[in-house]
Formats: C-alpha cells, structure tokens, sequence
C-alpha cells in the first residue's frame, strides 16, 4: 500500500508501482469516484482495448419471454 500527499492545489502523484500495474500513461484519463469514505480512480479505457474483454462468455441464458428473438 502506498500513502500520498494531497498538494495545496489539490493533486495527487499516483505511486510508480501503481501506475506500472493499472499502465496508467501521461495524459490518460482517470474517473474519480466518492464512495462512502474513499476515493477510488479508475483508468477510462478506449473501446480498442476492451476487445475481447467478454470473450468466453456464455450467450445461452434464459431470457424473459417478450425479449427473445
């Protein structure tokens, strides 16, 4: 775990070692997310790189009767 220091301007340096992990490059954006008590950044990434994301999931579910084709 790696702690940071929130500037006056309110920036944050996110740790080498976490960038390295999430490969987080300058420039790229980020969405920032309140939840309860914490701050969570999550890296926005671009559709390209989502191919093949859902690969191996199984189409076959039971669907409600006015949503089949």
């Amino acid at each position: 775990m790696s702690t940071v220091t929130i500037s006056s301007k309110y920036q944050v340096v996110i740790p080498k070692d976490v960038r390295d992990r999430l490969r987080i490059r300058p420039g790229q954006k980020v969405e920032a997310f309140a939840i309860g008590g914490r701050i969570e950044l999550v890296p926005v990434r671009p559709p390209s790189e989502m191919r093949g994301y859902l690969k191996g999931m199984d189409p076959a579910f039971e669907r409600e009767p006015d949503r089949e084709f």
